[in-house]
């Protein structure tokens, strides 16, 4: 196991830019239900009533029964050492963007600064009527809360029948294509556009490496079948062995 966590922090650090695709899993050990695997949250609520656009334009408290704990209390969810694993290696200059499915906003509260959030976040509530946001925890009470104006409150994700934001899309296109490795962590690749991104990135030349408990990326060409939060931290330490023994070859030449 120690060989293939070298082997991997080789190979990231010798094909850079790496770029992480990371999905429900990288998140499960903070707390944060998944939402497909085995009593994830869609076993418990069928999303096509309780998280979609239309529903929710009809009744938007089934959406806030679901979520409003959650987002009030969105102080008290920390970020695991993943997540923490993952913004030291984007500080340290091998990852250059984080690609994530999730809406929990854990890598920006780790400190990760080059985030593609998909699905958009439950950071940010707006208002639907006047704009206007709000951040969590701070929401008004009610079921559905709302806007000062009246307004319903949404947070900014996208709820099942909505479009992922344009731009995020074509920033993670984009990163796929010019990484020269990618982590995919936590992931089930089963939801496209993103379960298409490792496909994509190796199809222009990158590495692939897959962590996550059950393979889910069939050509992966490279697999740690472990939890994130004892992955990580492993390989970011291999990651800058491997950097701190190349700065003290060079000071020795």
């Amino acid at each position: 196991m120690d060989n293939l966590y070298k082997q991997v922090a080789r190979t990231i650090a010798a094909n850079r830019p790496c770029v992480v695709l990371s999905g429900a899993g990288i998140s499960a050990e903070s707390g944060i239900p998944t939402f497909r695997s085995k009593g994830g949250l869609w076993d418990k609520y069928d999303p096509a009533v309780y998280a979609s656009i239309e529903v929710f334009n009809r009744d938007p408290s089934r959406y806030w029964s679901i979520r409003g704990e959650f987002i009030r209390n969105y102080h008290e969810l920390k970020p695991n050492p993943a997540h923490t694993a993952i913004a030291d290696l984007e500080k340290s200059g091998f990852i250059s963007q984080v690609i994530t499915q999730n809406i929990d906003g854990l890598h920006k509260k780790a400190g990760s600064l080059n985030v593609i959030e998909m699905h958009g976040s439950l950071r940010e509530i707006f208002c639907l009527v006047c704009r206007r946001e709000y951040l969590a925890p701070e929401v008004p009470e009610g079921m559905p809360p709302l806007c000062q104006c009246g307004g319903v409150l949404k947070p900014n994700t996208v709820l099942f029948g909505e479009p992922l934001p344009p731009v995020a899309l074509e920033s993670a296109y984009q990163a796929a294509m010019t990484c020269g490795s990618m982590l995919v962590i936590g992931t089930s690749a089963v939801v496209y556009p993103a379960a298409a991104l490792p496909g994509l990135a190796k199809q222009h030349g990158a590495f692939i490496v897959e962590i996550n408990i059950e393979k889910a990326f069939a050509d992966a060409d490279a697999i740690i079948q472990e939890k994130a939060g004892i992955a990580l931290p492993l390989l970011a330490a291999e990651i800058k062995a491997l950097a701190d023994m190349r700065i003290e070859e060079g000071e020795l030449s």
